[in-house]
């Protein structure tokens, strides 16, 4: 299997350039069902054009989104309507995050950017008691079991793409994102990690070459 996979995945890579959609925004609804009806503040790491920020904001009475990238930040301003309560800023989420507290911090398909343990360590000093923490990452696969999730992602994948594009002439757009690199750390790795900074923190593996992890901050400061 995993020296039949990396041919899938080749040809898979050259479907998904006819028919395109976004692995990342598959899961923003996802996210929010995770998150409560209404919260103050909340802030979105890697914020890419802002979609996910864009839809945090019809919750919450403030938004923030970071990315590196100049120009997708620039990108993502002129998505955002006028009087919305969202902002974006250039930045690395690990030094430049304006200070406070939030409420929510999401991050999607950015983490494995950033040395984990420092990331999610600086996460949680910027969550507020009460607060959720939310996480949409890469891993690699490395187990039997990762090769076979990925298995059946190739199917549902190809599925997504044609229920997705059904009916265009022209392929839909996705979304702007900076440039990624692979992933370079085993899930079980990723886990171990987590939890000693996170302790009781869900972390499960997902379709579409994806983990999510979710921890909530308890009522006490020193949680």
């Amino acid at each position: 299997m995993t020296a039949v996979l990396p041919r899938l995945l080749r040809a898979l890579d050259r479907f998904h350039a006819t028919h395109p959609w976004d692995h990342n925004a598959h899961y923003h609804r996802w996210i929010l069902r995770r998150l409560p009806g209404r919260f103050t503040g909340a802030l979105d790491v890697g914020s890419g054009s802002g979609d996910l920020a864009r839809l945090l904001a019809t919750r919450a009475e403030a938004v923030h989104g970071i990315d590196i990238d100049p120009t997708i930040v620039e990108r993502a301003r002129e998505r955002t309507a006028p009087g919305a309560p969202v902002t974006f800023s250039v930045g690395d989420a690990l030094e430049d995050v304006p200070s406070g507290l939030y409420d929510v911090i999401t991050c999607v398909a950015t983490v494995h950017h950033l040395p984990l343990g420092e990331a999610l360590t600086h996460f949680r000093r910027l969550l507020a008691p009460g607060g959720t923490l939310i996480v949409v990452g890469l891993y690699r696969p490395r187990s039997l079991s990762d090769h076979l999730i990925d298995a059946v992602a190739l199917p549902s994948n190809i599925a997504m793409a044609w229920i997705k594009n059904k009916g265009r002439r022209a392929p839909r757009p996705v979304a702007m994102t900076a440039p990624t690199r692979p992933a370079t750390t085993a899930f079980p790795d990723i886990v171990r990690d987590a939890r000693h900074v996170l302790p009781g923190a869900r972390l499960r593996r997902r379709l579409f070459w994806r983990y999510t992890l979710v921890w909530k901050r308890g009522p006490s400061p020193a949680e």
